[in-house]
């Protein structure tokens, strides 16, 4: 099938994939003075009185904002709001076909940095979640700081939705190899929102209790220039940042140089980087999740002729898909089942372990669940709830 020709007379053809549906037929006057005037008074009145009754009479518990503004969608690049709109609604799509959470598209034609956060901050009255996407680096990271204080899940899914998949498979390699998260030395490319995402989990950059988070014996983290290291003189606060908890022996060099040795290799950058040979520098029984788009860093097939033991990619051709879908409709179901104020590490950490577990007897062409699994969004709200519903003492109050 040819997908873009495809793609492009059925997104004319609908005009917009989703739409908005009502709960409740209006069918006289009775009907219409009750959802508006002059009944629906009574619920404003009574919202007015009691904030925390917007979640009783509203759709805010339910309903999510998906915020772009368009300057990184996909391995399109910067295109603008307008162009991201299809992105967004397909996202909006999926929300609610794995988690019955209604989204809805936030695309804004600003890329001003304190606009985009003044923006959200206004519009949040009318949503239990926000979840950012596909902003660029390294504004992505300042806006979701910024935001976390909100009272309502803030949530970057290039960063954490990667980071947490990426985990997820990590988990499971581990296991079918024999070989501890402790013991592993992991070489990230690309130090842009996804990679810094996935080296503070891997890290347990948050966490304070190993029983939680298990971090992985050192990281080594790359960008387009090579390894980050601290004689460099060129980084940037964010890359700064990242040798507080990478590269302890200040290793200098090449990507390549890098991968000597290492026994995982986590792509998040840019096509065709390494071959065969490259892989065979490597430690026994490698782990290689090449996850750039649509290209990957390496092809499996070139991966395992080097010596790989398990090879993941973002495609979904090709086994061991890391793909985002298995990640947010579940973190956001069970953050809004319990309305938690925010995604924390440990509720990360849980969504990790919970797709994780979706497979029983881990082999090396299946790590990570298939994306269409209905159940792995039910396994990951469950442990994100328990783990919200522990940290802040929240109750239930939702049910998928």
């Amino acid at each position: 099938m040819d997908y873009f020709k495809e793609a492009l007379f059925l997104h004319k053809q609908l005009k917009g994939k989703i739409s908005v549906q009502t709960k409740f037929t209006i069918k006289n006057r009775d009907d219409l003075s009750l959802v508006y005037s002059p009944g629906v008074a009574a619920p404003c009145l009574e919202i007015a009185e009691k904030p925390e009754t917007v979640y009783d009479y509203t759709l805010k518990g339910n309903t999510v904002a998906i915020v772009s503004d368009g300057s990184a969608v996909l391995g399109l690049g910067n295109i603008g709001a307008a162009a991201a709109i299809p992105v967004m609604e397909g996202k909006a799509m999926l929300f609610k076909r794995f988690a019955n959470i209604n989204a809805f598209p936030i695309c804004l034609d600003t890329q001003n940095t304190q606009e985009i956060i003044d923006t959200v901050k206004r519009i949040a009255p009318v949503f239990g979640g926000i979840n950012l996407e596909d902003i660029s680096a390294p504004r992505c990271l300042e806006i979701e700081n910024a935001l976390q204080d909100l009272g309502i899940p803030v949530f970057h899914d290039d960063q954490h939705g990667t980071a947490v998949v990426t985990l997820a498979g990590l988990i499971n390699a581990s296991k079918l190899l024999d070989k501890p998260l402790s013991e592993m030395r992991v070489v990230i490319n690309g130090a842009g929102a996804a990679g810094i995402a996935i080296a503070r989990l891997l890290r347990c950059v948050e966490h304070t209790d190993n029983s939680v988070c298990q971090p992985v014996k050192e990281i080594i983290i790359c960008d387009t220039k090579g390894i980050i290291h601290r004689s460099r003189t060129d980084l940037t606060d964010v890359k700064k940042s990242l040798l507080a908890f990478s590269n302890s022996e200040n290793m200098q060099g090449t990507v390549k140089d890098a991968i000597r040795n290492a026994d995982v290799f986590i792509g998040v950058s840019s096509a065709s980087l390494l071959d065969r040979h490259d892989i065979a520098t490597m430690n026994k029984d490698s782990i290689i999740f090449a996850l750039a788009n649509p290209i990957p860093e390496i092809m499996p097939d070139e991966a395992y002729a080097g010596g790989a033991a398990i090879v993941g990619t973002g495609r979904s051709d090709f086994p061991n898909q890391v793909n985002n879908v298995l990640g947010f409709p579940g973190i956001f179901r069970g953050a809004l089942d319990v309305r938690a104020p925010r995604i924390s590490p440990s509720m990360k950490m849980a969504a990790a372990y919970a797709i994780a577990d979706c497979i029983d007897q881990p082999t090396k062409e299946n790590i990570i669940p298939a994306t269409l699994n209905d159940q792995v969004a039910y396994k990951v709200a469950e442990a994100v709830r328990k783990a919200a519903m522990k940290e802040w003492n929240l109750k239930q109050i939702y049910g998928f």
